[in-house]
């Protein structure tokens, strides 16, 4: 079965528009070519420097919980293989940004390269940045949406700083996934998943 039938058959994605990023995003795209047959397979798989491209049900579980909307500003802290990169921009539509920040040059590069298969980086929908994405993006703040994607022991300070009001946010902290919702300046509401397994979030 298709991952994307799976996913939806089974609950994980529900929502009409993330839906349709995923039919439209292909796995594929963001994984060395040895390890294209493998990219419809619901695991995780290695992108080299003991990094990986997470597993679709995870992503389809956080992107669910982050409801990115048409025109948000998206932070993606760990962007890795560009996948998910890829995903929110097609999400938040031509109106929209997201800032992608991976701290490692080559995977950087990997991801920008995997993003121009879809126009993405030529149409400025996306900017990828080498960077501690633990630390955010203050210039470009407030950000509707925040995904982190490796584990952080705790949520770093910054990121909840530069959340707009209303902002989203979702990090995986030690092996859970925490929801954010910014309600003001100092009051979260706070949601924890457990039960998942990320690589941890190298802070500088």
């Amino acid at each position: 079965m298709d991952i994307v039938d799976f996913l939806v058959r089974n609950g994980y994605l529900r929502t009409p528009r993330i839906i349709q990023a995923f039919r439209r995003i292909k796995r594929e795209d963001f994984v060395s070519s040895s390890l294209k047959d493998l990219a419809q397979v619901n695991k995780p798989l290695p992108i080299g420097f003991e990094q990986t491209i997470s597993q679709p049900l995870t992503v389809a579980f956080m992107l669910e919980l982050l409801q990115p909307q048409e025109r948000d500003k998206v932070l993606d802290v760990g962007a890795g293989s560009g996948w998910v990169s890829a995903l929110l921009s097609e999400i938040v539509g031509p109106g929209g940004k997201v800032f992608a920040v991976e701290r490692i040059p080559e995977l950087k590069n990997f991801g920008e390269n995997n993003l121009r298969k879809y126009d993405f980086i030529e149409s400025g929908r996306v900017k990828f940045i080498l960077g501690d994405g633990s630390k955010g993006l203050p210039e470009e703040s407030p950000f509707n949406c925040i995904h982190v994607g490796a584990a952080a022991e705790e949520i770093p300070p910054e990121l909840k700083k530069q959340l707009a009001i209303g902002g989203r946010m979702v990090i995986p902290v030690k092996q859970d996934i925490v929801f954010l919702k910014k309600k003001k300046e100092d009051k979260f509401e706070e949601k924890n998943f457990s039960g998942f397994v990320f690589v941890p979030l190298i802070t500088h």
